[in-house]
């Protein structure tokens, strides 16, 4: 998937969702519109619970908006079969979480390799580049190893590997670091912006901590369900 010839990668249009909850609305998101470049470096800040993380699910197809619409490629994805909305979200958008969200009973390189296995590569083809990727984080010595026998970073590095192993054009990261003690998290975080600048991908990344939202180009903060530059 390409850019449209106006470098837009990505363009959301009066975007809102709302909950329902105790019989009453809960409006999380308001009339949100953004575009974002390919290769744009852009982090998201606000308080617990503001929206920023239903923003980011939604983005990647992982949520619907209530309202509004989310372009991809000049097309208006949530207009698309859900079969296509799952083959978008496996090649052209990966995701890190702050829980990893690593399968227990794969090892690293199962886990990296699946997303390919997935669209139909052959597992040899698959692994081939997962080896490669999970290398490029530095963990070729844990090839074999379980999610559980490797410490926080580590499934960390695993997760940023997975996400990055279909070259995606869109790359999501919620909280990546905020379930790591400070150096790990420092490490995580320069690798993560070390493999955008390889990539070229589009990086959107929500986390709490201001001082590495000040590292981005772009800076974006949610406060009463508007998403407004920083």
């Amino acid at each position: 998937m390409q850019a449209d010839n106006q470098g837009r990668l990505v363009k959301v249009e009066g975007l809102s969702r709302t909950f329902q909850k105790g019989g009453k609305t809960i409006e999380v998101l308001k009339e949100v519109s953004i575009e974002l470049a390919a290769g744009d470096q852009v982090s998201i800040v606000g308080p617990s619970g503001c929206g920023k993380s239903t923003f980011l699910q939604i983005l990647g197809t992982l949520d619907r908006p209530t309202t509004g619409k989310v372009w991809m490629d000049g097309r208006d994805v949530f207009d698309l079969p859900q079969r296509e909305i799952d083959r978008l979200r496996n090649s052209f958008i990966g995701f890190v979480f702050q829980f990893h969200h690593l399968l227990p009973d794969q090892s690293a390189l199962g886990n990296v390799a699946l997303p390919m296995i997935i669209q139909g590569q052959s597992v040899a083809a698959a692994q081939s580049v997962a080896k490669a990727r999970l290398d490029r984080v530095g963990l070729s010595h844990r090839l074999n190893h379980l999610p559980g026998e490797l410490s926080g970073g580590e499934q960390q590095r695993v997760a940023i590997a997975r996400a990055l192993v279909m070259n995606p054009g869109l790359l999501l990261a919620d909280e990546p670091t905020g379930n790591l003690d400070p150096n790990t998290a420092k490490g995580i975080f320069e690798l993560l912006l070390e493999l955008h600048a390889e990539s070229g991908s589009t990086l959107v990344v929500v986390t709490h901590s201001h001082e590495l939202a000040a590292r981005f180009p772009r800076r974006l903060q949610v406060a009463d369900g508007l998403l407004v530059e920083v």
